[in-house]
């Protein structure tokens, strides 16, 4: 197994810090990117939303990312070769590609996928890269450090744990026969695609060590923010390893929690914008937030609770227009890093 280096509301938020009103101008620009250090949590498309807007208006963001993964070609080399699923890890470095030739080039490059029925087949390329290097490297943050000076990617990536994830989820409803019934289920897959209603999330081994660069990139950053993303298999994970979560409440930096444009389909089918607040309040009732910033079409008219669990949190509900034109399930990049801008500048 590769080793990970060893180098070490309606006001203001609960800290009395400013931030922006609740009518943040979604398509401003972004301008040059600031100095200010950023810390991205999460995995998946969700994280690639947030570091494609983040590497807009930062010019030092760290992607902490989950590695739980079990399916696809992240849980074939997971469990032919023992290292962390690349997958995710692939999808941050690609999100944190440029716009110029050479970024969008590579980015498409980590990104291809084999097709067929051969051994290659439903292999990305960037994952089969990333092992490589791990193999050659023996080091996972070292790995990851050349695959992101490969395709210039505009920030760092980083695993949230030193040792591959299991997650384990309490669901309720799995039979239909029996409504109230709740069932453990195993394995990131298998969550991500239930049928039933995630109650809790856990994490197998239950105090997995937490990648060190990780915890330092937390205690050094000015903001840290949190989703979009699958709530349970991408999002909450973070929360679950006990030195991160620590971190995470211990940290100086202000905390912006990014909403999902829409439920999931089986991990949150039926969820409100602030029943995801509500989850994630039960899985780390210590954490705080500065800001919970929201798409105004997807917060509808759920807008009073929304902010109401905001100020649970500590913080202020943002509002803006997050969603691409004609696709109101994905977040645009652009737009997401103008609110971002806006919430960032409220400091």
């Amino acid at each position: 197994m590769s080793k990970t280096s060893q180098a070490a509301s309606s006001g203001a938020g609960a800290s009395g810090r400013g931030t922006p009103s609740g009518g943040a101008a979604s398509d401003r620009p972004a301008g040059r990117p600031a100095r200010r250090r950023v810390v991205a949590l999460g995995g998946g498309h969700g994280l690639f939303a947030s570091l494609s807007a983040l590497r807009r208006v930062s010019r030092d963001v760290t992607a902490i990312v989950t590695v739980a993964d079990d399916g696809g070609s992240s849980g074939r080399l997971r469990r032919e070769y023992g290292v962390l699923p690349p997958g995710d890890l692939r999808m941050a470095l690609a999100a944190l590609c440029g716009d110029d030739a050479w970024g969008t080039t590579w980015s498409k490059v980590v990104q291809h996928r084999f097709t067929g029925d051969g051994e290659l087949g439903g292999h990305a390329v960037g994952n089969l890269l990333i092992v490589a290097l791990w193999e050659l490297l023996g080091d996972t943050v070292q790995g990851l450090d050349w695959v992101g000076r490969l395709l210039g990617a505009h920030g760092l990536v980083l695993p949230m744990a030193s040792v591959p994830l299991e997650l384990e989820a309490e669901v309720q409803g799995i039979d239909p026969e029996f409504p109230l019934r709740v069932s453990t289920i195993r394995g990131q897959d298998a969550c991500a695609k239930t049928t039933g209603r995630v109650r809790s999330m856990s994490l197998v081994p239950a105090d997995p060590p937490a990648c060190p660069e990780a915890l330092r990139a937390v205690a050094e950053a000015d903001w840290v923010v949190l989703g979009p993303g699958s709530w349970f298999t991408s999002v909450l994970p973070h929360l679950l390893v006990p030195e991160l979560a620590s971190a995470l409440v211990a940290t100086g930096a202000r905390r912006v929690v990014t909403l999902n444009l829409a439920p999931q389909p089986g991990e949150t089918e039926g969820f409100s914008p602030h029943t995801h607040l509500e989850v994630l309040a039960d899985h780390a009732p210590q954490l705080t937030f500065d800001v919970v910033l929201a798409d105004r079409a997807a917060a509808g008219g759920t807008t009073a609770e929304l902010r109401r669990a905001a100020g649970r949190l500590g913080g202020q509900l943002v509002l803006a227009d997050l969603a691409m034109a004609g696709r109101p399930d994905r977040h645009d990049p652009r737009r997401l890093a103008g609110a971002f801008a806006q919430v960032f500048e409220g400091e």
